[in-house]
């Protein structure tokens, strides 16, 4: 993308609604958006730009359930709902879309049903599907803004890369325990998923909600923002994530925003990108951050200038102890530490085997830390060269 880039925070560019033809507001209309047309950001001209937009919302999960009845109660024209999943019991302790009847039922047929409940003058579009590459660019380019519910590492690479080769903003979030963060990724000179997250992890490092858990309310509370920042790019109006990521932390009851950069390497939303066609695995962007060996590390921590020692490891991982003196930052928790760490400092991230490590590293190198490293092989390879991780 060539794009000039946009101050972090600055309003939206008019998303393609405001170039079609308006709709008219009936008189229910004027009665259901009575408390919108009151605020002079929305108005009936904003209004009627609600009624024209198309959004694409992938994935009806935690996040897509709130996301979908803000977005539908707001007067969203048209809303296309993709989901291959059926409803299962597990689900409801935080889709709050569905009820104990639904169980077994596709998710997007019935997200489909209750927003039609919700508000009949929305057109709500039901894809019992998943988005691969083969439909990917064909559905975002269909849309004005896509909202990102998904749950994978691969789901996101897929949606970010079909935004940013249709030039469609995308509203990104995601959860864990606790905690969430929210960005508008693919804005014009914004960052995309990709200059977040420069190298896709391995399976073994995804945590999925049902092994690490998950509050129902930290779904709805960063469902709710992704609809709001939604309805201010499909309005125009307001100072919207684009260059930002929001951090959650509701255990804290603390909201944080830094700072995102975009990738001027980026293959896909760089000065030269070369990521041209979709993937359904996602596809690395770039050299993994460099490492150092167990037995470097061994003699950095006997000789002067200790490097930062980092375990980026959860509490609970204590199979293999860190050397004493090592900061504990777990990795989903490493953005809101930034502040805590040094960018002229050598850091060495650890975790159990080095793929959770080399993540993180490759992670705060594309923040500015340059001289972060991960350690080769993590704690056990430095358990197995002497136990100098015990030492």
């Amino acid at each position: 993308m060539t794009d000039t880039p946009r101050p972090a925070g600055a309003p939206p560019p008019d998303p393609p609604a405001c170039r079609r033809d308006l709709p008219p507001l009936t008189p229910r209309d004027l009665v259901r958006y009575a408390r919108h047309l009151r605020l002079p950001q929305v108005g009936v001209e904003g209004q009627r730009r609600l009624k024209a937009s198309r959004v694409l919302c992938v994935g009806a999960g935690g996040l897509g359930s709130a996301s979908l009845l803000y977005l539908a109660a707001a007067g969203v024209g048209r809303i296309t709902v993709i989901d291959p999943d059926r409803v299962e019991e597990s689900n409801l302790q935080r889709q709050v879309l569905f009820g104990t009847s639904d169980t077994g039922r596709s998710k997007a047929e019935v997200a489909a049903a209750r927003l039609a409940e919700l508000n009949p003058g929305v057109d709500v579009v039901p894809l019992v599907d998943r988005l691969v590459a083969a439909n990917a660019r064909r559905l975002v380019a269909a849309h004005d803004v896509v909202v990102d519910g998904t749950d994978s590492f691969a789901a996101r690479y897929l949606v970010n890369d079909a935004a940013v080769l249709e030039r469609r903003p995308n509203v990104h979030a995601a959860v864990h325990r606790f905690e969430g963060r929210l960005t508008v990724l693919g804005a014009p000179g914004g960052p995309c998923y990709r200059c977040l997250h420069p190298e896709p992890p391995t399976d073994d490092l995804v945590d999925p909600c049902a092994s690490v858990g998950i509050l129902g309310a930290t779904a709805g509370v960063l469902g709710v923002l992704q609809a709001s920042e939604c309805l201010k790019l499909l309005l125009g109006t307001g100072g919207t994530l684009a260059g930002r990521l929001l951090l959650v932390d509701l255990l804290a009851a603390t909201f944080r925003t830094v700072r995102l950069a975009r990738d001027p390497a980026c293959p896909s939303c760089g000065e030269s990108p070369t990521l041209r066609e979709l993937s359904d695995a996602p596809r690395g962007c770039g050299a993994k951050a460099p490492g150092l060996t167990a037995e470097e590390l061994r003699e950095r921590l006997g000789g002067e200038g200790r490097p930062v020692l980092v375990d980026v490891r959860d509490p609970d991982e204590v199979a293999l102890a860190a050397p004493p003196g090592t900061l504990s930052i777990p990795y989903p928790r490493l953005a809101f530490a930034l502040e805590s760490l040094g960018r002229d400092e050598e850091i060495v991230l650890l975790c159990e085997t080095g793929h959770r490590s080399s993540l993180a590293a490759a992670w705060l190198r594309a923040r500015g830390f340059t001289k972060a490293r991960s350690l080769d092989g993590g704690l056990a390879a430095l358990s197995g060269t002497g136990g100098a991780a015990t030492s």
